[in-house]
């Protein structure tokens, strides 16, 4: 995996984490409780107050599991944010028919605004060109104000909207085309983008 490279800019300075003290890297076992803490703690705090306690429950149960996150450490498809030996962010991807889908990225509350969620994002758009791909796919729920405006930020644009059904929230759906990227991401870095 290539480095990470800097942060775009466009979230703020790095704040108390600087470019040193912060690892990108994919995730090994001995994260496996780091993970699962960034996935309680993020959930708890983004969905519930969006979603309700109900949703937030099924979620976790859903895809912070143990069982759920070694599978995706084992498959080489989780990347973490590692500040002082503490996991802060993490990030999961995977195919998603013919696309690169970007399934998970968050960062503990009390490191927003500090560029690790852009790096992250950077190092998924890098795996994403290593393996091939030419666009990511994601989704964030209706009512995720903050998850619109990062992704949008970080050029992607909505492509539709999927209905959750019985009560569930709206899914949004978003595209960022990265073929013309390669290029960039092999020059030393100039500025954002």
């Amino acid at each position: 995996m290539t480095a990470p490279r800097p942060s775009d800019g466009s979230h703020g300075a790095h704040g108390g984490v600087g470019e040193d003290d912060l690892e990108i890297r994919l995730a090994d076992g001995d994260d496996l409780a780091g993970v699962l803490s960034v996935g309680h703690r993020t959930w708890l705090a983004t969905y519930e107050p969006i979603a309700g306690p109900e949703y937030v429950a099924m979620g976790l149960a859903k895809w912070w599991t143990p069982d759920v996150v070694t599978t995706s450490i084992r498959q080489g498809r989780t990347l973490v944010a590692v500040d002082d030996d503490e996991v802060v962010g993490v990030a999961t991807f995977g195919a998603q028919d013919s696309a690169f889908a970007l399934w998970k990225l968050y960062v503990l509350p009390g490191h927003h605004g500090h560029g690790i969620g852009s790096r992250l994002m950077n190092a998924v758009v890098d795996r994403a060109l290593e393996l091939g791909h030419d666009r990511i796919v994601l989704s964030h729920i209706e009512g995720n104000r903050q998850a619109a405006r990062f992704y949008t930020a970080h050029g992607f644009t909505e492509t539709h909207r999927e209905s959750g059904g019985s009560g569930l929230p709206v899914s949004v759906w978003m595209e960022r085309h990265i073929a013309s990227s390669r290029e960039d991401d092999a020059a030393p870095s100039e500025g954002s983008e």
